[in-house]
Parts: C-alpha cells; sequence; structure tokens
C-alpha cells in the first residue's frame, strides 16, 4: 500500500508480504480537490491508517512491589492485599487477578483490612487518614476504586495522640470499624461513610471504673495493642493495652467480661477459634496461655513460655494460635529470638507436633498471615499455608507437607533477588526451545511444594498470549534468569549461573540453608533474595540468545564472554579459553582496573540447560558494551571501550580483533571497580570541551588524513546547517571534538549480508567523512575511480556477509566476510577484511545500525528464513544503510556510502537518541497488514516511532519522566511494539505502542463466589490490573492515565531512584562510566529486538 505525501512507511505483512487494506473510493478526485486546502504533509488518510497501527498505553507492572509496609487477606475472598510506602495498594487473586490502586496523598500504608465477605477494603495511612475502596463491576471486569476517606478528630485542645489510630478492627457486620489509639481509647466508626458514633466510645476511663478494685491501681492503660472480636459472638471484643491489661468488652452491656493481667508488655494477642482461649505474646519473647472461663475473675495464665530462651530474647510482635483436626495446634509467631547471638535474624518460627522450624528471611519481615479454613463456622483452623510479606520478596510456605517446603510464585517475582544489570527480550520462541527452557527449569524446581498456588480469588478474563515471549535479566551475582514474558504475569522458568566456569571465595556445591539437626535455634534460610554478589566482576552486562539454534551468548563486567548451548542433560565437560587481546598493536597503554576473573581450567559438571563451552576473555578485562551473536554462520562480536573482535564458535577460534583506542582516552584504561576521577581534572576537561565548542569547525582539527578533506566537507555543509536553523524544532549539531574521552567505546555490533564493495574497487579500505547535511557533496575521496553510480548499486556489486560496529565517537568499522560454505565450514577458517571507515561529522555517537533490503524491508533475523518464518531478502535491488546517532538517523546507499536521507531528532531542548529498535506494527483493522518501523527512546523520556525507509515521524509519547535517568536506560523494546523499564528495583513497567500487540489486562471478583479451601487454579499465570489504562496521546500535553499511578509514587521518592541508578550505573561495583553509555545505546539484531 502506498501512503500519503511524505508519510513514509514499509507496508508489509509480517513475512514481508505487501497487502493493502483500503480500497480507494470514487469520492478519490473530490479528496484530491481539497488536498490543496490541507497544510503540506497532512494526510487524512495516513493519519486514520496510523490510529490503526499505533496507540500507545502503559499495561502492568511485573514483579515485586517496591517498599512494601502492609498486608492484609480476605479468606473469603482469597485475595491478598499489600500496600507500600509511597501510598500504592495492590491486590492479588488467582493467577491473571489483579488490581492496583494509589493514594492521593502518597503517604505510607500501615495497614490493610478486607472487610468479611465483601469486596471492600480500609486502608490506614501513616497520616491517621482511613480510606475505604471498593472492587466494583464495570464493562464485565472489576475495578478498584476509593469511595471514602476520613480523618479521626479529637475535641478542641486534645493531644494528638488521642486520636492517633494504632490498630483498626472491622466488624463482622461490615458496618463498622473499631479504632484503637494512643490514648487508650477505641472509637467506632460507621461504614461506608466514615461517620463517627462518639456514643459507642470506650473510653480508658470507662473501663477503668469497670474493672475490679485490685486491678484499678495499677498503671495499665497506654496505648491498644490489639483489638479482637469473639470468633462465635459478635457482641464481644478483646482489647489489649501495651502495659499489658487485656480486657473482654461486652458491646450491649458496655461493661468487663473478663480481664487478664499480664507482668511484660504486651506485644500482640490471638484468640482461638473456639473462643475458650487466649494466646498473648509480650516484649522479652515470650507467650502466654489464658483460659477463658466464668470460674476465675483473673485467671493466671495456663503457661508461660520463652520458646528461645533462657537468655534474653526479642520481642514475639505477632502470634498464631490455630486448631487442627489432628488435634496438635500450629503455634505460628515472629521474632522470639536470642537477642546477643541472633538479634539480627528476621525469624517467624513454626511449632507442630513436635516438629519446630524458624524460617529465616534476608530482609526484614513486613507481616505474615496463615491461610486456613474460610468458613468462620468451622470447628478447627486446618492451616494450610504460611504467607510471609518480607521487604523484598513474599514467601509462601506449604504447612500440609512434611519438612514444609516453599511454594513457587505465579506472580509476585522477585525480580531484584541479585541486583538487575541488563535486560533481553524474545519474541515469539519456538515450541521445542520453549518446552526445553521449562524441562531444564523444572529440574531446579525440586525443592518447592507441589501445592498449586494457594491464593485464588477472583477470575482472569485475559485471553491466553498468541505467542511465547521470554525476557531474559541479567544479574550482579552472574546469573540470567528466563521469565515467561508472554501475558501480564511474569513467571520465572530457568536460571543460569555462570559462576561455575569461574574460580570464587563461594564452593558452587555449597548449600547455605544447610544446617545441622542439633543446633539451636532450628534456623532455616528461604526465599530468593541475596542482595551480596561474591565477586562483582560476575555481573551480567549484555545477553543475546537465539531462538532458532539455542545458542547463548553472555558477557560480564570483567571482559569475559561465554558461548552456551542448551542441553537437555547434565554433563560434564571443560570450557574452552581464548583470550582476545584489543590492544595488541597499541603501546605504552596499562590497565589500571580490576583483574580478569580466574577459570576453572579443569571439566566441571553442569546441570541441564544451557553449558557454556567456550569462554572469550578480553584484554584489558574491561566491561563489554556490545555483544552480537550469528548462529547461521556461527560468529561471535563483541565489544568493550578499547576496540572489538570476532569470534568463530565452531572452530573456537578468534577471526580479528580492532583496537579503536583514541591516543586521548585514557579514561577507558581505568577499570569500573577501581578508577577514581578526580574533580580538577574532571573541571579541567569541563573547560576543555567549553573552549572547543566555542571553535568555528572549520578550524577544528581534520579527522581524516588529507586536510583538504576536512576542509571541503566543512565549507559544503556550513550552508545547509543554517538553512536548518529555521526549523522550530531543531538545533544546529555541533560537531565534537576527536580529542573527547571515550570516543572508542564500542556501542553497538552487526551483523549483515549486505553490499560492501564493488566488484571493481580495490581492496584497501576507505575512509569517508559523511557531513550532517545531506545536499553537501562527497569528500574528494569518495569520488575514485571505477566507483557507483550516484544510486549506490550497480551491476557490478555483489552482497557478502558483513560485520558493523559503531563508536562512540561516531566512528563506523564495515568487515566484509568470507564464511565458508557448509561441507568446508570446519576445514577453511573464516576471513575479515576491513572494507569500509566511516566517520560521521558531528561525531555523536552512533547507537544503532540496520541494513534494509531491496524494498526497504530490515534483513531477517539468522536462520529465519531457514525456518519459513520470514520471506528471503530481496538482493536484487540498491541495499541501505541506516545510521542512528544519538543527535540523528542517516540512510545511506550500498556498497557506495552516500547520504540519501536525514532526520534530525536534537530538539530545542537538548533530545538525544538512547534507545532504538526495529519493530513490527500490524493494524487492529486488517489482519494481514502491517509495517516496520523504528521505535526511538530520547534521554528526555519520549517514545517516537518513525518510519522505514523515509524516516518520517509517525507519532510521539511521553513514556518515561525525563528525571528518571535509572529507567531511560534500563529501557527495552520488543520486536512487536511493546517495551519494559524499571520503574523501582525490583518492578518493570510494561508499555504497548501497538494496537494489535496490546496486553489487556482484565479480571473479575465477586464477592458470593464460593470456593473450597484447598488451593486449586491450574491456570496459567496471568496478571491483570483493575483500573483502565487509556492510551496516550501525542506530545507533551497527554492526558493523565490511571496507568501511570505506581510508577509516579515510586518516582516521588528520590531513594528509589538512587537504588536503580546505582545498580545500572555500578555504584554497586559492577558497572562503570562506560557501561552507563552502554546501557542507553541499542544493539540493533538483525530486524529484531534485543
Amino acid at each position: 500500500m502506498e501512503g500519503g505525501p511524505g508519510c513514509g512507511f514499509s507496508g508489509l505483512s509480517p513475512r514481508g508480504e505487501r497487502s493493502c487494506p483500503l480500497q480507494v473510493s470514487s469520492g478519490g478526485c473530490r479528496l484530491s480537490k481539497m488536498r490543496r486546502f490541507l497544510r503540506p504533509g497532512h494526510d487524512p488518510v495516513r493519519e486514520r491508517l496510523k490510529r490503526d497501527l499505533f496507540q500507545f498505553n502503559k499495561t502492568v507492572e511485573h514483579g515485586f512491589p517496591h517498599q512494601p509496609s502492609a498486608l492484609g487477606y480476605s479468606p473469603s475472598l482469597r485475595v491478598l492485599a499489600i500496600g507500600t510506602r509511597s501510598g500504592a495498594i495492590k491486590l492479588y487473586g488467582a493467577p491473571g487477578v489483579e488490581f492496583m490502586g494509589l493514594h492521593r496523598e502518597n503517604n505510607a500504608v500501615t495497614q490493610i483490612h478486607l472487610l468479611p465477605g465483601q469486596c471492600q477494603l480500609v486502608t490506614l495511612l501513616d497520616d491517621n487518614s482511613l480510606h475505604l475502596w471498593s472492587l466494583k463491576v464495570k464493562g464485565g471486569a472489576s475495578e478498584l476504586q476509593e469511595d471514602e476517606s476520613f480523618t479521626l478528630r479529637g475535641p478542641p485542645g486534645a493531644a494528638p495522640s488521642a486520636t492517633q489510630i494504632t490498630v483498626v478492627l472491622p466488624h463482622s457486620s461490615c458496618e463498622l470499624l473499631y479504632l484503637g489509639t494512643e490514648s487508650g481509647n477505641v472509637f467506632v466508626v460507621q461504614l461506608p461513610a466514615f461517620r463517627a458514633l462518639e456514643d459507642r466510645t470506650i473510653s480508658s476511663d470507662a473501663v477503668l471504673q469497670r474493672l475490679p478494685e485490685e486491678a484499678r491501681h495499677r498503671r495499665v492503660f497506654e496505648m491498644v495493642e490489639a483489638l479482637q472480636e469473639h470468633p462465635r459472638d459478635p457482641n464481644q471484643i478483646l482489647i489489649g493495652y501495651s502495659r499489658g491489661l487485656v480486657v473482654i468488652w461486652d458491646l450491649q452491656g458496655s461493661r468487663v467480661l473478663y480481664h487478664f493481667l499480664s507482668s511484660q508488655q504486651l506485644e500482640n494477642i490471638w484468640w482461638q477459634r473456639d473462643g475458650r482461649l487466649l494466646v498473648s505474646c509480650h516484649s522479652d519473647g515470650s507467650y502466654c496461655q489464658w483460659p477463658v472461663s466464668s470460674d476465675a475473675q483473673q485467671p493466671e495464665p495456663l503457661c508461660s513460655l520463652v520458646p528461645y530462651g533462657p537468655f534474653p530474647c526479642k520481642a514475639i510482635t505477632k502470634i498464631l494460635w490455630l486448631t487442627t483436626r489432628q488435634g496438635l495446634p500450629f503455634t505460628i509467631f515472629q521474632g522470639g529470638m536470642p537477642r546477643a547471638s541472633y538479634g539480627d535474624r528476621h525469624c517467624i518460627s513454626v511449632i507442630h507436633d513436635g516438629q519446630q522450624t524458624a524460617f529465616d528471611f534476608t530482609s526484614r519481615v513486613i507481616d505474615f498471615t496463615v491461610l486456613t479454613e474460610a468458613d468462620p463456622a468451622a470447628a478447627f483452623d486446618d492451616p494450610y499455608a504460611l504467607v510471609v510479606l518480607a521487604e523484598e520478596e513474599l514467601v509462601v510456605i506449604d504447612l500440609q507437607t512434611a519438612g514444609w517446603p516453599p511454594v513457587q510464585l505465579p506472580y509476585l517475582a522477585s525480580l531484584h533477588c541479585s541486583a538487575i544489570t541488563c535486560s533481553h527480550h524474545v519474541s515469539n520462541i519456538p515450541l521445542k526451545l520453549w518446552e526445553r527452557i521449562i524441562a531444564a527449569g523444572s529440574q531446579q524446581n525440586a525443592h518447592f511444594s507441589t501445592m498449586e498456588w494457594p491464593i485464588d480469588g477472583g477470575t482472569s478474563l485475559t485471553p491466553a498470549p498468541p505467542q511465547r515471549d521470554v525476557l531474559l535479566t541479567g544479574h550482579e551475582d552472574g546469573t540470567v534468569r528466563f521469565w515467561d514474558a508472554s501475558g501480564v504475569c511474569l513467571r520465572l522458568l530457568y536460571k543460569l549461573s555462570t559462576v561455575r566456569v569461574f574460580l570464587t571465595d563461594t564452593d558452587p556445591n555449597e548449600n547455605l540453608s544447610a544446617q545441622g539437626e542439633d543446633e539451636w535455634p532450628p534456623l532455616r534460610k528461604v526465599g530468593s533474595f541475596d542482595p551480596y554478589s561474591d565477586d562483582p566482576r560476575l555481573g551480567i552486562q549484555k545477553i543475546f540468545l537465539c531462538k532458532y539454534s539455542g545458542y547463548l551468548a553472555v558477557a560480564g563486567t570483567a571482559g569475559q564472554v561465554l558461548v552456551l548451548e542448551l542441553n537437555d542433560e547434565a554433563a560434564e565437560q571443560a570450557v574452552e579459553q581464548v583470550e582476545a587481546d584489543l590492544l595488541q598493536d597499541q603501546e605504552g597503554y596499562r590497565w589500571k582496573g580490576h583483574e580478569r576473573l580466574a577459570a576453572r581450567s579443569g571439566p566441571v559438571r553442569f546441570e541441564p540447560g544451557f553449558q557454556p563451552f567456550v569462554l572469550v576473555q578480553c584484554q584489558p578485562p574491561a566491561v563489554v558494551t556490545s555483544l552480537a551473536l550469528h548462529s547461521e554462520w556461527r560468529l561471535l562480536a563483541f565489544g568493550t571501550s578499547h576496540g572489538f573482535g570476532l569470534f568463530d564458535h565452531q572452530q573456537r577460534r578468534q577471526v580479528f580483533v580492532k583496537c579503536t583506542l583514541h591516543p586521548s582516552d585514557q579514561l577507558a584504561l581505568e577499570g569500573p571497580l577501581s578508577r577514581v576521577k578526580s574533580l580538577k581534572k574532571s573541571l579541567r576537561q569541563s573547560f576543555r570541551r567549553m573552549r572547543r565548542s566555542r571553535v568555528s569547525s572549520r578550524k577544528r582539527r581534520p579527522a581524516g588524513p588529507p586536510g583538504e578533506v576536512q576542509e571541503g566537507s566543512a565549507k559544503t555543509e556550513r550552508p545547509g546547517l543554517q538553512n536548518m536553523e529555521l526549523a522550530p524544532v531543531q538545533r544546529k549539531i555541533e560537531a565534537r571534538s576527536a580529542e573527547d574521552s571515550f570516543t572508542g567505546f564500542v556501542r553497538t555490533l552487526y551483523f549483515a549480508d549486505t553490499y560492501l564493495r564493488d566488484k571493481n574497487l580495490p581492496a584497501s579500505p576507505r575512509r569517508e567523512n559523511l557531513g550532517a547535511s545531506p545536499g553537501c557533496p562527497a569528500p574528494p575521496d569518495s569520488h575514485a575511480k571505477g566507483q557507483t553510480p550516484k544510486h549506490g548499486f550497480s551491476a557490478g556489486s555483489r552482497h557478502c556477509p558483513s560485520l558493523w560496529a559503531g563508536t562512540n565517537g561516531g566512528t563506523i568499522y564495515a568487515f566484509s566476510l568470507h564464511v565458508p560454505p557448509a561441507e568446508r565450514r570446519m576445514d577453511e577458517p573464516v576471513r575479515a577484511e576491513q572494507a569500509k571507515e566511516i566517520q560521521l561529522m558531528h561525531r555523536a555517537p552512533v547507537v544503532g545500525i540496520l541494513v534494509l533490503d531491496g524494498h526497504s524491508v530490515p534483513l531477517p533475523e539468522p536462520l529465519e528464513v531457514a525456518h519459513d518464518l520470514s520471506k528471503s531478502p530481496d538482493m536484487q535491488g540498491s541495499h541501505q544503510l541506516l545510521v542512528v546517532s544519538e543527535e540523528q538517523f542517516k540512510v545511506f546507499t550500498l556498497p557506495k556510502v552516500s547520504a540519501k536521507l536525514k532526520l534530525k531528532l536534537t530538539a530545542l531542548e537538548g533530545s538525544r537518541v538512547r534507545r532504538v529498535s526495529v519493530a513490527h506494527f500490524g493494524s487492529r483493522r486488517a489482519e494481514d497488514y502491517g509495517e516496520h518501523h523504528l521505535a526511538v527512546l530520547t534521554n528526555l523520556g519520549d517514545i517516537q516511532v518513525v518510519s522505514l525507509p523515509l524516516l518520517k515521524p509517525q507519532v510521539r509519547y511521553s513514556c518515561i519522566r525525563r528525571e528518571d535517568v535509572s529507567g531511560i536506560a534500563s529501557c527495552i523494546f520488543t520486536k512487536y511494539g511493546q517495551g519494559f523499564y524499571l520503574i523501582s528495583p525490583s518492578e518493570f513497567e510494561r508499555f504497548s505502542l501497538s494496537t494489535k500487540w496490546l496486553v489487556e489486562p482484565r479480571c473479575l471478583v465477586d464477592s458470593a463466589e464460593t470456593k473450597n479451601h484447598r488451593p486449586g487454579n491450574g491456570a496459567g499465570p496471568k496478571k491483570a490490573p483493575s483500573r483502565a489504562r487509556n492510551s496516550g496521546t501525542q506530545s507533551d500535553g497527554e492526558e493523565k492515565q490511571p496507568g501511570l499511578v505506581m510508577e509516579r509514587a515510586l518516582l516521588s521518592d528520590e531513594r528509589v531512584l538512587k537504588e536503580i541508578q546505582s545498580t545500572l550505573e555500578g555504584d554497586r561495583g559492577s558497572l562503570n562510566w562506560h557501561s552507563r553509555r552502554a546501557a542507553v545505546g541499542c544493539s540493533l539484531s538483525n530486524g529484531g529486538a534485543e
């Protein structure tokens, strides 16, 4: 299909066939007459087509909520609620059921209470305000909405503590809230209007007057620590005061039925299901059992125990006493560990039938709950799962299986169990590879319980995902995790560890959770969060997975590059080591950074899954900044701040290395873990750059050997740039000096089978200086005899495999490759020859390279044509080279590198390209119609779609706040117009630019539903937020979207931004300045997303 004037798009189906979903009617003549009244470049047909192709939505947050602060659970709805310090609340049910809301105040949520049997919940914030939320059905799906808010007010002149709420008790009638305060008073509020019932207030004075004489003289009234409703009688409530007094209050008679006095400060209390026993826990690490009987007005405790005594212990802050049909109860409590030896541990202890285990968590425990029989009239609790909310993860323990194993999470994954350092997305995974990855991951999950996910409330209305997608995350501890990113729920499939390849201080076979049977306390490590790395050099920086061959390339912080292949069986093998010296032709350079990792020399046993067979070690061992893998040619390309190299992983030999260091790149020799840049040096370099920016481009030092070439280029470029200044949204691009640091930093690598040189051209490489104006003539040295005509393609041209590399200084290197045919692949070596060296005049960092075939379609991925998943590229017409720098897009003809088109993205506010990727956008109206475009992210947080091959901007959306540098650095695009970026160290925000590939989360929760107490879902993990996520509008004036609520809450906290930035920028010791520049760059794969 042809677009309107200046539209510039590639109207192709996913296989590359051209199609046309629209027909021109007889009214076309009338439309052509009206076009003269339209502004230039405006085409209504194209505008309608763009609405069918592009739509911006933020769909769902993947991962674990940042800084959780409260936990709630509804036994009737079987829904879990989590509140955060940023004022967000999230509800989770069955996989695929999720709701999110945000308080307007952005204050921390301190308590969450779900009303019994209702789709309502009450939250308490740290500003002492109460909020009522409801799940309401709209359009066939439930939505979470805030109904009312309320702040408890005291009488005039009263102290703030008089109404400071400490405990909230929703009454079983769902009509009243009982609010315990610091003053000892219990206020009553009516729902849903939050109307205070002053005549029902239970004051501390009223309780004191109704106590026996012997109890009145004790100072027992402090704050209210506990409120409980009688399990069988709704007219009785229990009030526990911090000084140790506990009373059972009759609501109808306004009198004290029973009172209990403890000698220790009260922390919490539990009322047994039959109402005959109370269990209180105290600040000295003890708990007491109290009988509720009318025989004695002031009973003594049946027993008082210090579980981890006799030495001083920390307080037990919460306790549950749960009955079972077998007769022996479960005692579950938080804290109580010996203060001197284990006071820093975060533990929850479970005692039952002679077995006692203290579950040890690596982060602070926020709260816990136990899933029991939901029917209030049941005779026994029969607990079956322990749910623990820690500060960095959620852990569920199976209480019905011997040994109490953990339950695998279908959502709420702890993405940051080790800090995320990079990510990589692969779309449309073949079924065979998918099954093999799942099979390898299932063998790693043998320690998990077989229990189905117990939190299974609600119903997911989201349709099954149309394809299988995988999100790979690299971590600081040297692991790579494979996540199922097909739907709206992120689920861990498989974990790969590269630690076994290297010699580290920790034995890979060591079991940190193992402990002797006789050791006391009986601690057991649980959870996956581990913030500590054995060696920061293990950190993963780049990942590249070929979904057709099963080859995986992983690169790290210390210059290590591993090539792995998928094996369904465990194997013991030695990893072949090859060293790539990137400074072999340089003298006088000395590496000042960290040392390389020491690799194991002998055979290493690897479990089923991805197993490394070769290790390429870069020297110097700097951070690997770019990576590319071509499985069809069996070639691997890698780049650092010193240069790049090519490795043949089939013959296990190095093809070539190329040093890209400039004499001024001294900082590139300083390692990420040891370099400390002085303030004086930074200021000196800043002033030098300021002085250079005032110098005319004609007076700059020439970049190429012939001085007259640079001079001529500058003269012809000058009028074009002056004309560009007339554009209202663009500014003049100033050329950067070749003396700037890190110019040799390799930002992107790209394999392509294309036309690299003419048959008649000499073999020596040409250096081409390309100006910033498309109308300027080429430099004199590019007009050699025998070159191709102006269109850049001739019958003498021939295509060949090639490798392209782009650097931080605007230099592009092109190497022609000779790959032997399959029958001689192991006998003949792969040969490489440098064919071109292109220098961009403005010297902006190159962040993306792409080759378009004769139909202006991006080249397919390796092996994609062989698997009949893509049409063969057009090798008859002229190919085009697209170079994306931080400041502009430029299209050149091949094999002659002459400028054809250009788009400057640099705006007045200083926009820079940070990420670019090719994406296919399908039409929501025509099933077989789609277009290939560029998805572009800038340093301002804007996302733009740019057409191919005419480089016409299509749409622009505001996605990430410009202040969120870490979120911009972590952003990745998918092949079908979706994307991910970190909104906190533990959460990915997912967004979509496509109308067709929109993951629309929908779910329904019904308060009338009844389910058995045993879990049973069997559905694939998905999740769906309740709030409608409207499409974004273009430019800065876009409408406020509900989908941004979580992100806005998190990004208002500077600590969140610093924590993400420390992960991606090296404050944890895994990255340096080089990797920061690389993280915001892009490596365009052959037609796919990174």
